[in-house]
């Protein structure tokens, strides 16, 4: 086929390519790959935003880069959003990131787990049979009036 077509422009070659290869399988990969990818904080933006695109682009042609905003997590993607209008460029999503992680620290606190906190500490015995006297002191204490006496 090379032999035959070798005069062909790239976007001619890239059709035939997708005619080629673009199955459901194949469809499925990048979906999957794109919906489990990410972005976190320690990531480079523009590496990010360049791989989700092409994945993006692969999947759904006609698709604006706005939807990579929903692989972005809840408070750094209303950061990004609030940032810039509904058609923004693939750069200006980059660069909103960049901008977002150097000045603000959104998305840099990790929560803790349950299994980093240490065990809860049984009570010790000795405070559990302490003498409840100030419980009967308070309650036999009656409210006065401090201004009529």
């Amino acid at each position: 086929m090379k032999e035959i077509h070798i005069r062909r422009n790239w976007p001619w070659w890239k059709s035939q390519i997708i005619q080629k290869y673009r199955r459901g399988t194949w469809i499925w990969h990048r979906t999957m790959s794109f919906k489990n990818d990410k972005y976190s904080v320690d990531k480079d933006p523009y590496e990010w935003c360049l791989r989700q695109s092409k994945r993006l682009k692969a999947i759904y042609p006609q698709m604006r880069n706005h939807k990579l905003l929903t692989q972005i997590s809840g408070e750094l993607e209303h950061a990004v959003k609030c940032r810039h209008n509904q058609n923004c460029t693939l750069d200006d999503i980059a660069n909103t990131l960049q901008d977002v992680r150097k000045r603000t620290n959104i998305g840099t606190f990790t929560p803790y787990r349950s299994s980093s906190f240490k065990e809860k500490q049984p009570c010790r015995v000795e405070f559990k049979d302490k003498p409840k006297e100030r419980v009967a002191e308070v309650a036999k204490k009656k409210n006065s009036c401090h201004n009529c006496g």
